[in-house]
């Protein structure tokens, strides 16, 4: 059973930095695809940078490209979201994702995490 485990979700200015981590164990294998992706309240759960276990390929929603980093450590078992230069539209439920189809779409992934929130205000 895939488990995945987000963390270092806050609170922060216009313009600051967050780092979201998620840990991930029960699965095997390159072939792996890992996402994040977030939810406003009453807007659908969009796709905002995916990343292949075995190659590192990265693919980003274009409102983030620039902005945010996505990567894994260096046993692949943890991926992280790096965020910089943060709007206050980047405010939403960030949730961490795992799949076989390297794609933001939603239908793709088949295990999530539990959420963590991400404020970003003046």
């Amino acid at each position: 059973q895939v488990q995945l485990v987000e963390s270092g979700g806050g609170s922060v200015q216009i313009g600051g930095s967050l780092r979201l981590s998620c840990a991930a164990s029960g699965y095997a294998g390159s072939s792996v695809r890992m996402a994040w992706f977030r939810q406003s309240p009453g807007k659908e759960r969009e796709g905002v940078a995916a990343i292949t276990t075995g190659g590192g390929v990265t693919l980003y929603a274009d409102s983030v490209k620039g902005r945010f980093t996505i990567y894994l450590d260096n046993a692949g078992n943890t991926v992280y979201l790096q965020m910089n230069s943060l709007k206050p539209e980047d405010t939403a439920m960030y949730y961490c994702a795992a799949g076989r189809v390297f794609t933001l779409a939603r239908y793709a992934y088949n295990y999530w995490g539990q959420g963590t929130q991400v404020t970003v205000s003046s």
